[in-house]
């Protein structure tokens, strides 16, 4: 999306047609909000990004939690767990390339933040404490990181939009993946440490996108995964919520309830991706009178948290669950 993704987004807004990607990319994404916000809203347009596994999952799961929750769900933090057969799974290199740029190039991101000047969004209830670069986790007894996709940041664009726009509490978010034992940790800091030493330079970034299989040890290949691997695989996104019952003010006090959902479906990059993509693009069209009120740049839950999108998924395998009701 970075070098192709733009001039979709041009022709959409300048001709009338709503327009939806799949984009991961933050920088993308904000861009696009920067340049065609207002060029949309005037032409009545929707242009809604990041509708894959980048980031529907994560943003619709939010919504999902705090509407199952009975009071005021002020935090949430999830946790991707992918599973593969026995033949493993890999994924496009094209992926791996945007993980690369998008690296390379994270002081235009912030520039480009700055730009757009977001005001801070306030912080309801106990403040989220941010978890270290690796850590035991003792719900799913295996080792987690950060999530390095455009997750957190589209979840942030969403509440941001839900507060200002129709004054609803907004919701911390801090996204997870697991990753398994100490031998995954150990693997995974040697190839980190080298990736973004490599990514620094133009001649590393060149071997990185050169040799996508070398360095990210067959995650990542230039033909993708076969259709075993691809049949083999599935996702699940666990949210642990907290927040305030009814009748409890979210200033006063620490959080007194929890909850706990999930999503779950097939392979994320291929299978699952166009499930919710095709489903958004469903949703633009058929719940049109309950979509933001004018045209321009949405997240996913911007646009789509008063549609029946989440219905939608759950009757086509990408399915949203309460696994623990809220307690006190």
């Amino acid at each position: 999306y970075r070098f192709f993704g733009e001039p979709v987004v041009e022709a959409c807004v300048e001709n009338g047609a709503n327009c939806i990607d799949i984009s991961g990319e933050p920088q993308f994404l904000e861009g696009m909000y920067l340049k065609y916000n207002d060029k949309a809203a005037e032409k009545g347009v929707y242009v809604v990004g990041s509708c894959g596994f980048d980031s529907i999952p994560a943003d619709m799961g939010v919504l999902y939690t705090r509407d199952k929750l009975k009071g005021t769900l002020t935090a949430v933090e999830s946790f991707l767990t992918v599973k593969s057969g026995p033949e493993g799974s890999c994924v496009h290199d094209g992926t791996w390339n945007s993980a690369v740029y998008g690296l390379a190039d994270q002081d235009n991101l912030r520039k480009l933040r700055k730009k757009i000047g977001y005001a801070p969004l306030p912080v309801v209830g106990t403040k989220l404490k941010k978890r270290g670069l690796v850590f035991y986790n003792q719900e799913f007894k295996e080792y987690s990181i950060p999530f390095m996709g455009s997750d957190s940041s589209v979840v942030k664009r969403s509440q941001r939009y839900l507060h200002t726009e129709l004054q609803e509490t907004p919701v911390q978010y801090g996204a997870y993946v697991n990753i398994g034992g100490l031998g995954s940790v150990i693997k995974l800091m040697f190839a980190g440490m080298l990736f973004l030493l490599l990514v620094k330079f133009s001649f590393g970034r060149k071997l990185l996108t050169k040799y996508p299989e070398f360095f990210s040890a067959g995650r990542f290949t230039k033909k993708g995964p076969t259709q075993k691997q691809m049949d083999g695989t599935s996702f699940t996104m666990t949210f642990f919520g907290e927040g305030y019952s009814e009748g409890q003010d979210p200033q006063n006090g620490k959080p007194n309830v929890k909850i706990c959902t999930e999503v779950k479906g097939p392979e994320p990059g291929y299978v699952a991706t166009p499930i919710v993509m095709v489903q958004a693009a469903v949703s633009l069209l058929e719940d049109a009178a309950c979509l933001p009120k004018k045209g321009g740049v949405y997240s996913p839950g911007a646009a789509f948290s008063k549609t029946k999108l989440i219905d939608r998924l759950n009757k086509r395998g990408v399915e949203f669950s309460v696994i623990s009701k809220p307690e006190v």
